[in-house]
């Protein structure tokens, strides 16, 4: 069964979650409101390749390197967006599993304790192509949507690399620079360490000025139509597979 999108982040500014897609911080809206359909019943996706989600369980969960030593980490949930925290698993080995980390430097992996977590699927993955300004949602073998991006200046790169949808934010108003909803990424920007007192996270989000998508335009993040981020935010659960490439 696809995991429900969770409830939205409340936050004080959503420019503590982007790493600064918009021309500058202060585009950002002052906040951000759960989205009612954030909770709705999914139907199943098709079969096909599916993707593990681990949900934590509890208040915190232990990161380990390798399955024989002692842990070097934990990581707290709900995480600092209110959201349930979620990885996304690369290896399922029954009473261990190895995770995707969202946490610098990109592509970091840990493993985790399978009894700490709840396992569900996903059939769903977004493909960026970065050269062609193109991404694709594919459900198991199929090509259910496709549109036009607008990625990262050539002074701030949207990095390519394997990563996950971490939260799902409804900026208030008409959404300013952020548009209709922003999916917050496990990935940060290679060059903002922080952005408008935030870590520099990536995201993909929708936007006010559509005339710039299918352009080198933000900061690192990805913008998509308003309309195709809200088919995102209908469809795709927090967990999600995100590759960037090109």
């Amino acid at each position: 069964m696809r995991t429900n999108l969770l409830r939205t982040a409340v936050v004080a500014a959503l420019a503590l979650l982007l790493a600064g897609c918009a021309g500058s911080a202060g585009s950002a809206n002052s906040a951000v409101q759960p989205d009612p359909a954030s909770t709705a019943a999914r139907t199943e996706p098709a079969s096909g390749v599916r993707s593990k989600i681990a949900s934590v369980k509890g208040a915190r969960i232990a990161i380990y390197r390798n399955k024989e030593g002692a842990a070097h980490r934990t990581i707290t949930s709900p995480n600092d967006y209110g959201a349930t925290r979620v990885f996304l698993v690369e290896r399922d080995e029954g009473e261990w599993l190895q995770v995707l980390l969202p946490i610098r430097p990109n592509g970091s992996k840990g493993w985790i304790k399978a009894a700490d977590v709840t396992l569900t699927e996903t059939s769903y993955r977004v493909e960026i192509d970065r050269g062609a300004y193109r991404f694709t949602v594919h459900d198991g073998d199929r090509v259910v949507r496709t549109g036009k991006v607008a990625t990262g200046e050539a002074g701030t790169p949207t990095p390519p690399g394997h990563y996950f949808f971490t939260e799902l934010v409804k900026p208030t108003g008409d959404g300013g620079a952020y548009g209709a909803y922003a999916f917050g990424l496990s990935g940060f920007s290679p060059v903002l360490k922080s952005f408008a007192g935030g870590p520099g996270q990536l995201a993909i989000h929708g936007t006010n000025s559509p005339s710039a998508i299918g352009t080198r335009a933000s900061h690192g993040c990805v913008r998509v139509s308003n309309d195709d981020i809200t088919w995102m935010a209908k469809n795709l659960a927090i967990g999600t597979p995100v590759v960037i490439k090109g």
